[in-house]
Formats: C-alpha cells, sequence, structure tokens
C-alpha cells in the first residue's frame, strides 16, 4: 500500500498557478475603452443567490478619461514606465487642487495594480487591488471581479487562507459562480489541507462541468482522485481514474489503476489495464514490465512473462540483473520451455556471487536429463556456499550421480542430505531405493550369469555326441574297405 501510495502522491503534483490562470479584472473602463480583456470570473453559488445591492457610482469625467487612456495605450504599447508616470501624476494631483472622484480613484489603481502584475511584482498588484475595492460607491461588477483577482493573488503568493477569505467574500457577493471558481476553492483547501471541503468543492465543479455536457479539466480530476485516495475511497479513486482514462489516457493512469484494481482483488483488471499499457507500447520502465510479467505469472501464464522478460531485456529497457535474469528462467521453466530456461538461468547463476541460483540451475539440468552439467553445477553451488537448502541440493547431486551410474558418489550424497532432519526420511529412501536397484542389477547379473553357463554347459554333450558319431562313420568306411575287419 506505500508504494501505491507513493505512485498516487507522485501523480498529483497539482501545478497550482498554471490551474489558477490568474485572472485580471475589466473594469468598467476597459470596456468602455474597447481594450482586450485581461480576464474575469463568474461562478454558481450554492443556496439562495445573493440581492443586488444599488448603487449610485460616480461618474468618469472627460479630462480623467483622456488621461487614462492615454496610460492604458502606453500599457498596450508595454511602456509601463510612461504609464505609471501618468497614473502616479494622476494620484499625485488628487492631493493637490485636482480632486478625483471614488470611481476615477479606483480605474487608477486597477491600471496601476497591471502594471504591477505585469512586472512580477505580486505583492505591489495585491496592494493595488486592495486599493480599488476600498473605494466607495465603485460599481458592483467592479468590486466583485477586482475581489476575485485578490483571491488568486493571494494563491499566487501561497498565503492560502487569505486567499480562501478573500474568495468565500468574492462568493457571497457573485451570483452565478462558475466550475472554474470551485476548482480554485478546492485548491486553497487543498493547500491548508482541509481535504473534505476541498473534495466538495471539486466535485461541486466536476459535477458542473458535466452537467453542461462538457469535459472536466485533467487537473480536477487529479485532485479529486487524490482527496479520495486520502480517504481511503478506493471506490470513488478507481472510478476517477476510469475517467481520466475515458478522458486523458495515459500511461500513469493505466499502471495506477492496476495497483488499485489489486487492492480491490480484481486480478483479471489489474492484468488487463497493465497488458492494455503493455499493448501500447506505454511501459517503457522496466520495473513497469517487470510487473507486468509477475502479474501475468500470478494468472498462470508463465509464457507471456517469459516473453515480456526475454524483450526488455535483450532491448536493455529491463535491467540484466541476476534477479530478473532469474525470473525470465523461472518463467519459461513454468512454461515447460526447459531449453529456453536454461540460457536464462546460467546468465543468473553467472551473475550471482552465492551459490543458489547454481543450486536451481542444477534442478533445471536435471529435469532435462543432463546429469553430467547438473553434477558440476551442484557441486559448484555447494563449494561456493550461500545456498538456502545445501540438504536439498545435495539429494539432487545424488540423483544426479544416481543417473549418470556414480552409485558411489551418489550414496555418499544422499547420506551427506540425510544429516539435515528435513531431508532425511527422503535421502534415506532414495538410499534404500538405490540398494534395492543395485541388488536387482546384481540378480540380473548373476542371472544373466547363470543363464550363460546353462547355455554353455548344455552346449558341451552335443560336441561330444558330434564327435563320436564323425568317429564312428570314419570306422565304418574303414571297416568297409578293409575285409579282414568284417566278421
Amino acid at each position: 500500500m506505500n508504494v501505491l501510495k507513493a505512485i498516487i502522491h507522485s501523480a498529483v503534483a497539482l501545478p497550482l498557478v498554471s490551474v489558477l490562470a490568474l485572472q485580471l479584472v475589466v473594469t468598467q473602463l476597459q470596456v468602455e475603452l474597447g481594450l482586450p480583456a485581461l480576464a474575469s470570473a463568474r461562478a454558481q453559488e450554492e443556496g439562495q443567490k445573493p440581492q443586488r445591492e444599488t448603487r449610485r457610482t460616480p461618474a468618469l469625467r472627460g479630462k480623467v478619461y483622456e488621461r487614462l487612456s492615454e496610460a492604458q495605450a502606453a500599457l498596450e504599447a508595454k511602456d509601463y514606465n510612461t504609464a505609471e508616470a501618468i497614473l502616479r501624476e494622476m494620484i499625485n494631483a488628487n492631493r493637490e487642487s485636482t480632486k478625483l472622484n471614488s470611481y476615477e480613484l479606483a480605474n487608477v489603481w486597477n491600471l496601476m495594480a497591471f502594471i504591477y502584475y505585469s512586472r512580477d511584482d505580486f505583492a505591489g498588484a495585491l496592494k493595488a487591488y486592495q486599493t480599488v475595492v476600498s473605494q466607495p460607491d465603485i460599481p458592483l461588477a467592479m468590486e466583485i471581479n477586482t475581489r476575485f483577482t485578490i483571491a488568486q493573488l493571494y494563491f499566487v503568493q501561497e498565503q492560502w487562507q487569505k486567499g480562501i477569505e478573500a474568495l468565500l467574500q468574492w462568493f457571497n457577493m457573485t451570483e452565478n459562480p462558475n466550475a472554474n471558481a470551485y476548482v480554485l476553492l478546492a485548491q486553497g483547501y487543498y493547500q491548508v489541507k482541509d481535504y473534505d471541503k476541498s473534495l466538495r468543492n471539486v466535485e461541486k465543479a466536476i459535477s458542473m462541468q458535466q452537467q453542461a455536457g462538457k469535459v472536466p479539466r485533467e487537473q480536477w480530476y487529479n485532485l479529486a482522485r487524490f482527496l479520495y485516495f486520502e480517504k481511503n475511497d478506493i471506490q470513488n479513486t478507481v472510478r476517477t481514474l476510469e475517467s481520466l482514462l475515458t478522458h486523458y489516457p495515459k500511461k500513469d493512469y493505466w499502471v495506477q489503476v492496476s495497483h488499485l484494481y489489486g487492492e480491490q482483488k480484481k486480478e483479471a483488471d489489474q492484468l488487463a489495464a497493465m497488458d492494455t499499457a503493455y499493448l501500447q507500447n506505454m511501459l517503457d520502465k522496466g520495473t513497469e514490465q517487470v510487473t507486468m510479467a509477475y502479474l501475468y505469472l500470478n494468472a498462470d501464464a508463465p509464457y507471456y512473462a517469459a516473453k515480456v522478460l526475454d524483450k526488455g531485456l535483450d532491448n536493455d529497457s529491463i535491467k540484466a540483473t541476476s534477479k530478473n535474469w532469474e525470473l525470465t528462467g523461472n518463467a519459461w521453466r513454468q512454461a515447460q520451455e526447459l531449453e529456453r530456461s536454461i540460457p536464462a538461468m546460467e546468465k543468473a547463476a553467472a551473475k550471482s556471487d552465492k551459490g543458489e541460483l547454481f543450486a536451481r540451475l542444477c534442478n533445471i539440468y536435471l529435469d532435462n536429463d543432463d546429469f553430467k552439467r547438473a553434477i558440476s553445477t551442484c557441486n559448484k553451488a555447494l563449494q561456493r556456499g550461500g545456498v538456502k537448502r545445501p540438504d536439498t541440493t545435495r539429494l539432487v547431486l545424488g540423483m544426479a550421480y544416481f543417473n549418470d551410474s556414480q552409485y558411489d558418489n551418489a550414496r555418499e550424497a544422499f547420506e551427506a542430505a540425510s544429516q539435515d532432519s528435513r531431508s532425511k526420511e527422503y535421502a534415506l529412501q532414495w538410499i534404500k531405493y538405490m540398494d534395492s536397484e543395485l541388488a536387482r542389477q546384481q540378480a540380473l547379473r548373476e542371472e544373466d550369469a547363470a543363464l550363460d553357463a546353462a547355455l554353455n554347459a548344455a552346449a558341451e554333450p552335443n560336441e561330444s555326441a558330434d564327435t563320436a558319431i564323425d568317429e564312428a562313420s570314419v570306422g565304418g568306411a574303414a571297416a568297409a574297405e578293409n575285409p579282414n575287419t568284417q566278421g
């Protein structure tokens, strides 16, 4: 679970400033002058909408309008020094004979705030915007927009609590908060670790976007995903990840949802998610491919696990460590591909400084009826040390010796294995079996010897009879030729 938590946390990494995309105020003056809108914010508030208050706003006088237009023209040309000089002259004039009314002064400070912001002087911009809203009888829309910008500036400066308070004040004034405003508030609560309030607001934003037939932004889903996970709400975390995969399919989301399917004991879905990412060549990290292989092994599909590992080791995306080669060898062995398992295990053993992998390789050689290599490898394992079960290795060594007809060595290996209580019974059974087999072979040899002797003995009388017959035949012939021999 700790690994999964690290994955979820690392992927959240919410870039707050980019979410804010700082929105500066569009004042009535900018609209009147036909100037480009720098930004505006609207939102929709839960519950009853506030009643709009009626304000009597002072007029914007012609001469003031002209000077503001000059300052705006300088701003458009990015001649901030000239614009600032015009605005400061108007502010200073306010202290002398020409006095600006509240609405005129608000517009002056509004443009001054933009100059500060353009210079990345967020503290100066914030102070200027606060001066704007401190003016009495300014248009309500101007105050609402400015207060939203003030909240954003607090967030940009990481003054989270002040930003939240400013934004809540803005919510109380506006009639139609939009989804972006709820996300901004959710971000603020996230930063002060009030996750419940953060989740409620981001859920509201996502719901509003969906009801409007629009796709919520990726970062909104990511914030919700993180917050659900923090509450250990795996079901909603998975649901959010599935939404992300629907609209913003990425490797990280496939990997994360696969882990969470595992938490839910949905092994088939877990494998399917990782397999989808693998087939799209998204799993470019060796650790991810090894995870994929383990999932195949758990699903009793060792052949596919071995293929994934082989490919990764071949293209160097998987590190050629002893452990990874061992996993590959074991996968091929489970897939009954001993000829492909052996080279992998040989590489695994060669990269190890202990005898354990040689002991495992010894088993594979024995299974493949390569008894001489099994003998050599088992002995190498025992000589190197570090074998988890030397008694088992000695049993395998004894079997290899036995199958290679090296019976004395086999007995020695079995007797050594019997010294461990865990293998004693099995080792003694092998010794008993070997003794009976040797006795059987001896009996067979004795039978063969007796049969040979019997055959030889049976063959001797026949030879004597043949000799007698031959001799009789010769004698008869001689008698026939010698008449003196006839009676």
